[in-house]
Order: C-alpha cells, then sequence, then structure tokens
C-alpha cells in the first residue's frame, strides 16, 4: 500500500516511473500546496494554477530534491512560495479575497447568526494574513496554518531556523494587531 510509504520513498518511486506512487504523494500534499499558495496571494486561480505548477516542476525534476536539505514537504513548500512570489511581483498589487473560497470545511450550525459570525471572523484573519508583508506572512502561513516544522519552514523559505522564528514572532504580533484593529471596528 503506498499510503504506507514516506513522501520520500513515494519520490523516489516516482523518479524511476512508478505513476502511482507520484498520485499518492500528490494526493497526500497538493491540498497543503494549495492552502499554502491561496493563504500567499488570497487568490483561488493563483493558488490552483501554482499548485499544478509546483507537481509538474517536481514531476519534470524529481532529482531535484535532495534529502540533505529538508523533508519533501518543505521542498514542495519551497518551489510553491518561489512561484507565488513571482505571480505576486508581476502583479504588484493586493489581491481581493474571492467570496467563497471553498478552503475550509464549515461546519453546521443550527443558528444562522453564529454562522454568520464564524464567517466573518474567518474573512477577518483572512484578510489580515493577506495583508501582513510577504516576508511575514509566508512565515504565519507555513508555521501557523500549514504547520510546518520551524526546520521545514527554513528550508521552503531557503533561510535560517532563527530567521523563520524571528519572521514568525513578528508576523504574529503584526496580525494580533490587525486584528485588534479590525474588532474595534464592529465594536
Amino acid at each position: 500500500m503506498l499510503n504506507d510509504h514516506t513522501d520520500q520513498e513515494l519520490l523516489k518511486r516516482a523518479s524511476r516511473g512508478d505513476e502511482s506512487a507520484f498520485e499518492a504523494l500528490y494526493d497526500r500534499r497538493q491540498a497543503s500546496i494549495f492552502r499554502f499558495a491561496y493563504h500567499m496571494s488570497g487568490s483561488r486561480d493563483i493558488a490552483e494554477d501554482v499548485t499544478q505548477d509546483t507537481f509538474v516542476t517536481l514531476a519534470r525534476n524529481p532529482g531535484a530534491y535532495s534529502a540533505g536539505r529538508g523533508a519533501v514537504t518543505a521542498f514542495l513548500h519551497g518551489i510553491a512560495r518561489n512561484m507565488v512570489l513571482r505571480r505576486l511581483e508581476r502583479q504588484r498589487e493586493l489581491i481581493a479575497l474571492e467570496e467563497d473560497s471553498g478552503v475550509e470545511s464549515q461546519d453546521e450550525d443550527a443558528s444562522p447568526l453564529g454562522g454568520l459570525l464564524r464567517s466573518e471572523t474567518v474573512e477577518s484573519v483572512r484578510r489580515a494574513v493577506l495583508a501582513l508583508p510577504e516576508a511575514y506572512r509566508e512565515a504565519v502561513v507555513l508555521c501557523d496554518l500549514e504547520e510546518l516544522s520551524y526546520e521545514d519552514a527554513a528550508g521552503a523559505m531557503g533561510c535560517p531556523v532563527g530567521t523563520v522564528r524571528s519572521k514568525l514572532n513578528r508576523g504574529r504580533a503584526l496580525l494580533a494587531q490587525r486584528l485588534r484593529s479590525a474588532k474595534g471596528c464592529f465594536a
């Protein structure tokens, strides 16, 4: 069963032409790459393109991955990070969040007001994350939203672990400040 294999084992098998191993790796990691790209860009279209392009890049050159440089998930997030940053650099403008992203699962709530408040809170957090400067946003998205370890985030960002910790600390502070400001608007 391929689900029992590590990401490294799947990638090794995929590099030898095992399509089912590549599909298993894609199934395992594509949602995380999509969420990362979506949180970084705020655009579902960009997230879909980046997710596809990340795995196309991996399929074309699986030998680019080196186990000594970190986990496969960090490698994939690094590819996605570079693609998102290139897209954002080209656009150079803040991308408005889409009304219905469909990224998170919706809990059934008996109270329409409860559902509305929850969706407003989620939207406020998304806007606050998207408004963070890129360097801090990627640390917050990788560590807090995607739950990557500091080491894997450092691998994806191409920087030392200490830098990730520093950017994450500053990003969390800015995020908290933005959320407090947004909360004050509704009070």
